[in-house]
This record gives C-alpha cells, structure tokens and sequence, in this order.
C-alpha cells in the first residue's frame, strides 16, 4: 500500500519535529513579521532539496519540492501543505520548561506544533523525492491570527504556479488523543468585526429630557441584534452576532453624547455574510433615528468562511484509515463557528482542513484546557501523526488526484 511505512518513518523524526516545535514555543512572534521562526524553519529544512521563495509583504515561506518520478497516468500535479507560524498576544501560565520567553505572547492556537508537522512532511517527502511525481509547495504562514497572513502570501504571487489541491492541519487540545477530524462543506464560519457609534447630546443626568441619551438606544440596538439574528435568518443557515463591548460616558452624573458598540458576525455562507453587514446597519441607524439620533457603522472585513471539497475530506479520511486505522477519522455532524484564514487558499484551490487530536492519551480530553487558553497543552506524541497525515494527503494526490 502506497502509505505503508510512512507514519513509521515519521516516528522515527520525532525528536526533530518536537525540538523545532518547542524552539519556536519558547520564542512566539506576531503578527505578518515572524523572523524568527522563518529562519528556525528555514535551518530544520536546510539540508533537503527545496528550493524557496519569499514575498515584499510578510515573512512567509514558500519551500517546493519536485519529485523526480512520472505520473502513471501522465498527469503532473501540484499539492500545497500549509502550516501558520504566528502566536497570541497573550501570558503562558503553562509552567513548561520551554514556555514562552517573551512577555505576553504565546504560542496558545497551536502554530508552533503546525509549523513543526509541516517540517516533519517536507522531510518525509523529500526523502520519497524519488517516487513523487508533480510538486508540493510546504507553505509557512505568518500573521494568521486576524492579520490575513494567507491573502497577502496569495497577492504576493507566492502561490503561484496555482497548486490543484491544498491540505492544512489543525490542533485540538480538547479534543480525543490522535483523532483526525473534518467535513465536507463549511468547516468554520467568516468572521468580520463591527463597530457602532451612537450618537446624542449629551448633559446632565438628572435632565435627561433635555438630551438625547445613547446610552439606552445602544442597549435598544443590543437586544435588537439578538432578535434579528433569530427572526431574519434560518437556522439552517446560520449566523452569529456578538456584542462584546460596550462603552460609554465618563462619570456617574453626566449623560455622554455618545456611546460605541464593539462585535463581530460570523456566517457559514458568502451570501449571509453580505447579508447580515446590510441587516445591522439598517437596525442600527432606524433604531437611532426612531430616538431621534444617529448611529453610524463600520464592518472590519475578516476572514472568509472556510470551504472543504469533499473530494479532498474523503482523501483525508482514507488516508488516516491508512495510516492509523479505521475508526480513527471522524466526520463532524456541524461547522464550528471560528474562522481560519486557510479559507482564502481554500478560495482559490480545492482542498481541505482537519483537525487532530491532541489531548493527553487517556485524559478527560473534554475538560482539557482549550485553543486560546493560558494553560494549552500539546501531547507532542501526536505530531508524527500529523506529520504523516500531510505527507500521506500530498503523496496520495499527486499519485491519483482525487480519484
């Protein structure tokens, strides 16, 4: 079978893929300029045959391998592996021995392990140079976190030639210990901010008939929101909008003339997104208007929503069965309702998503601290598996596409 050794060899590169993984976990960077961890990436994969190509706008890595073997069926193709390289800005209260030594970041979503099994696949594959037919593109990626790391790399050109399938892993520390999971269609939800601004005329607060007062037309729009989301839109295409700060006023006595509303909206359709951008500021500005004042919004375009072929899940999944074993891929019943900006490369290529399992073995992994979390752990274990997940994905397409 065509992955027979591969999760063995990938075993085998566990000290490697776990020491560059943790270099990076002691040194997290931000942000699209993640120097640091590109040129730890770059001295882990410097003795294999890749070649690399940088853009003007991040320190995103392209690294491309290209096999040496001729397609059985005559047709060359092209495969992309994507790992995010950014952290949080966030404390670690992990207590690891290589816990982030820089003040307020850390690695908490799992980049640091993504990175590390992308560079474990680039060594599996190139040491099977020789049976590849087509090229792999191994894309590191900064600035996932909210920075749209993935579509500055794209207009850079650094995906260019376009590859015809494109595979990215994802960790779960809550989730079961070396599962892999995925589904075809929308996997995880668009994600824009908002911000409105409500404005009066502020004054006195024992008068307050002689001002126009925000503070109560912005907890009017509050629970207006709620109740547009539940009568304007079907559950079985589903949004969600959260008010997540409110500000207003400066002392207990003043009633302010203004106040802001701070949230995002999140969709698992293109249509719903535009959608319900239109819905919130024509409730806010007619819910403002009906009091007399004004409320103006602004949409901070996020990610799009993440799209899975469902040719590229069932590869997934027949790959883990090969690999792991049956029983060890699981089809999830809903879209989760994060965002992942590995949706602007599922834009432009055809491909899938998953998600792995890295709960400690044995452990109540629904009690696990969670993605985002001060206190995540990483059963580093795991890694080979998803080291072998990529490679396998990359090795399987080039051989047979989606067939």
């Amino acid at each position: 079978m065509l992955h027979d050794d591969l999760l063995r060899q990938a075993e085998a590169l566990a000290e490697p893929i776990t020491a560059l993984r943790r270099a990076i976990h002691a040194e997290p960077e931000l942000g699209l300029h993640t120097p640091l961890t590109s040129a730890k990436v770059r001295a882990a994969c410097a003795h294999l045959p890749l070649t690399w190509r940088e853009g003007p706008s991040t320190t995103g890595l392209v690294a491309t391998l290209m096999g040496e073997a001729r397609a059985k069926d005559g047709e060359a193709r092209r495969v992309l592996l994507r790992g995010d390289m950014d952290a949080l800005e966030m404390p670690e209260e992990t207590g690891l021995a290589f816990a982030s030594t820089f003040a307020g970041r850390m690695h908490a979503c799992g980049h640091d392990a993504h990175t590390a099994m992308l560079a474990g696949a680039a060594e599996l594959l190139c040491a099977r140079r020789a049976d590849i037919a087509g090229e792999v593109q191994f894309m590191f990626q900064p600035g996932e976190e909210g920075h749209h790391g993935a579509r500055f790399m794209i207009d850079d050109g650094l995906l260019e030639p376009r590859a015809d399938a494109a595979f990215a892993l994802h960790i779960m520390p809550n989730s079961p210990h070396g599962i892999v999971a995925g589904k075809a269609g929308p996997l995880l939800a668009s994600a824009d901010r908002f911000e409105i601004t409500v404005s009066g005329d502020g004054g006195h607060a024992s008068m307050p008939h002689d001002t126009l007062d925000p503070v109560p037309v912005a907890c009017a729009i509050v629970s207006a929101i709620q109740t547009m989301v539940t009568r304007r839109f079907s559950v079985a295409d589903p949004v969600v909008a959260t008010v997540s700060k409110i500000t207003a006023g400066t002392a207990y006595n003043v009633i302010p003339d203004t106040a802001h509303l701070l949230g995002t909206l999140r969709t698992l359709s293109a249509a719903n997104r535009e959608r319900l951008r239109e819905e919130l500021a024509q409730l806010a500005e007619h819910i403002a208007a009906a009091h007399r004042l004004t409320a103006e919004t602004v949409i901070v375009p996020g990610f799009p929503v993440t799209v899975c072929d469902a040719r590229a899940v069932d590869l997934g999944e027949a790959v883990t069965a090969q690999l792991a074993g049956e029983g060890r891929f699981q089809r999830l019943s809903h879209p989760i309702m994060g965002a992942e900006d590995f949706a602007y490369v599922l834009n432009e290529v055809p491909g899938a998503m998953f998600f792995l399992g890295v709960a400690q073995e044995g452990a109540d992994w629904k009690s696990c601290c969670s993605i985002h979390s001060t206190r995540m752990m990483v059963d580093e274990s795991v890694m080979p598996l998803g080291a072998a997940l990529l490679a396998g994905c990359a090795e399987r397409f080039l051989a047979r596409g989606f067939g």
